[in-house]
C-alpha cells in the first residue's frame, strides 16, 4: 500500500492578504500565443485591489489586449525552503484611466520604493531612468497603470515553521 500523500496546508484570507500586503514583487502570467507568458511586476496593494505599473513596450502589452485574463503569483520563502507560502489569484487586468485614482496608485509606487528602501534600478521597471526623481512617477505617464479585477479564485498555500 503506498503512503498516503501530505497535503499542503491552506492559508485562511487573512493570512493571505497580509502576504499581498507584505510584499511587493509578483509574477503575473498571460496567455501567450502557444505558452503562458510569464513576467514580474511590483505592485501595490491598497487592501481592496492590487494595481502594477506596466511599460508601454512590451509582449506584455500585445498579450494584455489580446485577452486581459491572468493568473498572478506573490511568493515569500527561506532561503532554504524551511517555510514559504504563496498565494494565486486568478483574474482580469482593466487598465485604470480615472485621473484621481491614477495619482493616487502612482503616490502608492513611491511610497513602496521610500517605505521598502527599494534600489533607484526599479525605476526602469517603471519605464524611468534610475537619475529620474521619484516624483517623476506620478508626473509623467511613462507607465500604464493595471489592476486586478473580477478575481474568480484565490489559492494559498503554506508551509514549514513560520508559515
Amino acid at each position: 500500500m503506498a503512503p498516503e500523500v501530505e497535503k499542503i496546508p491552506s492559508m485562511e484570507k487573512r493570512e493571505y492578504d497580509r502576504l499581498i500586503e507584505e510584499e511587493h514583487v509578483c509574477r503575473i502570467a498571460f496567455k501567450g500565443d502557444k505558452y503562458p507568458y510569464v513576467a514580474p511586476f511590483v505592485y501595490v496593494f491598497d487592501g481592496r485591489f492590487m494595481y502594477f505599473l506596466s511599460t508601454k513596450y512590451g509582449k506584455k502589452i500585445e498579450f494584455f489586449i489580446k485577452d486581459p485574463h491572468v493568473s498572478v503569483e506573490v511568493e515569500r520563502y527561506a532561503p532554504d525552503l524551511s517555510s514559504y507560502r504563496f498565494v494565486t489569484l486568478r483574474g482580469r487586468l482593466d487598465e485604470v484611466r480615472d485621473p484621481e485614482e491614477k495619482r493616487r496608485v502612482r503616490v502608492g509606487f513611491i511610497d513602496l520604493i521610500r517605505n521598502k528602501n527599494l534600489s533607484r534600478n526599479v525605476l526602469l521597471a517603471l519605464g524611468h531612468s534610475p537619475n529620474d526623481p521619484l516624483d517623476s512617477i506620478v508626473e509623467e505617464e511613462r507607465s500604464l497603470i493595471w489592476k486586478l479585477v473580477d478575481v474568480e479564485k484565490i489559492v494559498g498555500l503554506k508551509g514549514g515553521e513560520g508559515s
